[in-house]
C-alpha cells in the first residue's frame, strides 16, 4: 500500500433495540414479615415500586433498606389502589407492570418467562399460576391450582374495574395470554387465619349476591356447603391431598353456609337470628 493512498472508512450504525420498561408494584400494608424476601425476589425488575397504604410497623424501612421506590397512598378498596399504582406508574413511563403482592415470591424462572413475554408483540395481559403454600404445605389440589391471577399487564392498556373492590377484575384493551411458571403464594399459614380470612371474604360476596338480586332459600344451606365439599374433594382431587385435602375441602364447604348465612342477614336483619 502506497503512503499516500487514502483509506475508506465504512461506520455501520447498528440498531437500537429497545428494552419495555417493566415495574414490580407491591402494595402492602404491615407488611414487615414478608416484604424482605418478596423485594428479594424482584432485584431483576427495572424497577420496584412499594405502593404503601401507610404502613406502621417496619415496611418503609425495610423498602428503603431495598433502595427501591416508596409510595403511600391512602387506601379505599384493592382496586382503586391497584388503579392508583397504575397511574403511579405512568407518571415514570413503565410500559409494563407486574403486581406482586407482598407473600409472593418471584422464581428466576419465571422472571426470565416474563422478560420473554414482554419483548415480544403479543397479549396485553398475562395470567400467572400460583403455587399455594396452605398452613405450609404445597397444595396443588382442591381448587388451588393453577389459580391463575392476572398480574403481568401492559400499563397502558389496562385498568381495574372500580366496582369490583375485593377480588379485583382487570379490563383489558387488548389480547391475553397464559405464563407457565408459577408465583409462589405463602397463603393462609395457620387455620385461624384462614378462618378469619374467609369470613371476610363471605361477608363481601353475600353483599354481591344480594345487589344482584339474588336470595338465600332453605335448600341453600345444605345443597351448596355438599356441593362444594363434591367439587374440591372429589372432581377437582382434594382427596389426593390427604387430610389436608378433606380439611381445606370441608373448611370451604363450611364458608358456603355461611356466605348464605349472610345472604340471609342480609335479607331479613331482624328474623335471620332465628333462622339458620
Amino acid at each position: 500500500m502506497n503512503s499516500g493512498q487514502s483509506i475508506s472508512t465504512v461506520h455501520y450504525s447498528l440498531p437500537t433495540v429497545y428494552c419495555p420498561l417493566l415495574f414490580a408494584i407491591v402494595l402492602t400494608l404491615n407488611e414487615e414479615k414478608h416484604l424482605a424476601d418478596c423485594l428479594a425476589s424482584l432485584r431483576w425488575a427495572d424497577e420496584v415500586v412499594v405502593f404503601d397504604s401507610f404502613s406502621t410497623d417496619r415496611t418503609a424501612e425495610i423498602a428503603r433498606s431495598f433502595e427501591v421506590r416508596f409510595v403511600q397512598h391512602r387506601f379505599a378498596n384493592y382496586a382503586a389502589q391497584r388503579n392508583a399504582a397504575l397511574d403511579a406508574a405512568s407518571e415514570v413511563s413503565a410500559d409494563w407492570v407486574l403486581f406482586v403482592d407482598a407473600d409472593e415470591r418471584v422464581t428466576a424462572e419465571l422472571a426470565d418467562e416474563v422478560r420473554g413475554v414482554i419483548q415480544k408483540p403479543g397479549p396485553v395481559g398475562w395470567w400467572v399460576p400460583r403455587h399455594n403454600y396452605i398452613f405450609g404445605k404445597l397444595t396443588l389440589h382442591a381448587g388451588w391450582y393453577p389459580d391463575y391471577q392476572m398480574r403481568l399487564l401492559k400499563r397502558a392498556h389496562a385498568h381495574y374495574d372500580p366496582d369490583r373492590h375485593v377480588h379485583e377484575l382487570v379490563r383489558l384493551d387488548g389480547a391475553e395470554g397464559f405464563l407457565q411458571n408459577p408465583l409462589l403464594h405463602l397463603n393462609y399459614e395457620t387455620v385461624p387465619e384462614f378462618i378469619v380470612k374467609q369470613h371476610a371474604y363471605t361477608k363481601y360476596d353475600a353483599g354481591i349476591l344480594h345487589a344482584q338480586g339474588q336470595r338465600a332459600r332453605p335448600q341453600n344451606f345444605l345443597l351448596q356447603p355438599l356441593r362444594q365439599f363434591c367439587w374440591r374433594y372429589v372432581a377437582l382431587g382434594g382427596w389426593r391431598d390427604g387430610w389436608h385435602g378433606l380439611r381445606l375441602s370441608a373448611l370451604m364447604a363450611y364458608f358456603q353456609f355461611v356466605l348464605y348465612r349472610n345472604l340471609r342477614l342480609l335479607q331479613d336483619p331482624k328474623g335471620a337470628s332465628q333462622n339458620p
